[in-house]
């Protein structure tokens, strides 16, 4: 069945994939695969009673060819270079202790089941779900606060007129 398949409809399935990937060939030819790969897993949707089967693959391999873009575009890309990053900067030991200050303040402005989830995530390092075992609340409140606490954080922040 699947030879068939092959037989009749790979060289336009294949030249329809080439038009969706701006003429990159061995992406058109992984798409291809991919689509004979999904017809062969899902035969029932070849029956000619549920519509073309041609249409069924270009249909299928557009949608697997956006699906490809779109990760690809959801992901930074890889920066190659023969130079080392640029080393930090020596960090001011008074400024630190500022900003340390300034945070602890903000966070003594937050209500107490704010700033318990602030403390619990990012201080103790802990997962949504030991925050929430710790804090004796379902993981999605934790979320949900979590959300909640940052915003009020940055008012309270930018209220004490720190920007950035």
């Amino acid at each position: 069945m699947l030879r068939a398949l092959h037989d009749e409809h790979a060289e336009a399935l294949f030249g329809y994939a080439l038009r969706l990937v701006n003429g990159d060939r061995p992406r058109a030819e992984d798409l291809v695969q991919e689509t004979l790969l999904r017809a062969w897993r899902h035969p029932e949707s070849l029956d000619p009673r549920r519509g073309s089967v041609r249409a069924w693959l270009f249909t299928t391999a557009r949608n697997l060819a956006i699906d490809a873009w779109r990760r690809r575009s959801n992901r930074p890309g890889e920066v190659f270079t023969d130079q080392l990053p640029d080393q930090p900067g020596v960090v001011d030991e008074a400024e630190r202790a500022v900003e340390a200050w300034t945070v602890a303040e903000a966070l003594s402005r937050l209500s107490p089941t704010h700033r318990d989830v602030l403390v619990e995530c990012f201080y103790q390092g802990r997962s949504v779900a030991e925050a929430a075992a710790r804090l004796g609340v379902p993981p999605g409140t934790v979320k949900s606060r979590t959300h909640y606490a940052l915003r009020s954080l940055r008012l309270v922040l930018a209220e004490m007129g720190v920007t950035g």
